[in-house]
C-alpha cells in the first residue's frame, strides 16, 4: 500500500519540479517543529497533515503558532506597556488551547 503513495508523492514531487514550484525556495529554512505532530496517533497525523496541505489548520495547531508568534513578538518587543497586552494575549491563546485539549480528552 505504501508503494502507491511512494508512487503518488514521487509523481507530485517530479511534476512540482517540472513546473518549477521549487525554484524559488530559500537556501535555508526554519526547521520544522515535529514535536506536536509526532505526539499524534498514526491516522490523526495524516489527516491532518492532508488538512495542513489544503490550506486549513486545526485550530490547536493554529494556537500553538499564535502562541509561538506572541513569545517572538515578545521576546522583540522593547515597550513594556505592548509587552504586557502580548503577554495577557498569550495567556488568553494559552488557555484556550488548553481548553481544548481538555475537552478533548473528556471527549475520549
Amino acid at each position: 500500500m505504501s508503494n502507491i503513495f511512494d508512487k503518488i508523492a514521487e509523481d507530485r514531487i517530479q511534476e512540482a519540479l517540472r513546473n518549477g514550484e521549487f525554484d524559488n525556495l530559500p537556501s535555508q529554512g526554519k526547521p520544522i517543529n515535529l514535536d506536536y505532530w509526532a505526539s499524534l496517533p498514526a491516522g490523526i497525523r495524516a489527516g491532518y497533515m492532508l488538512l495542513k496541505n489544503a490550506g486549513f489548520l486545526p485550530e490547536e495547531v493554529q494556537l500553538l503558532k499564535d502562541m509561538e508568534k506572541l513569545r517572538e513578538q515578545m521576546a522583540n518587543c522593547p515597550d513594556q506597556e505592548e509587552r504586557l497586552a502580548m503577554q495577557r494575549k498569550l495567556q488568553e491563546t494559552q488557555l484556550k488551547y488548553n481548553l481544548i485539549n481538555e475537552y478533548k480528552k473528556q471527549k475520549k
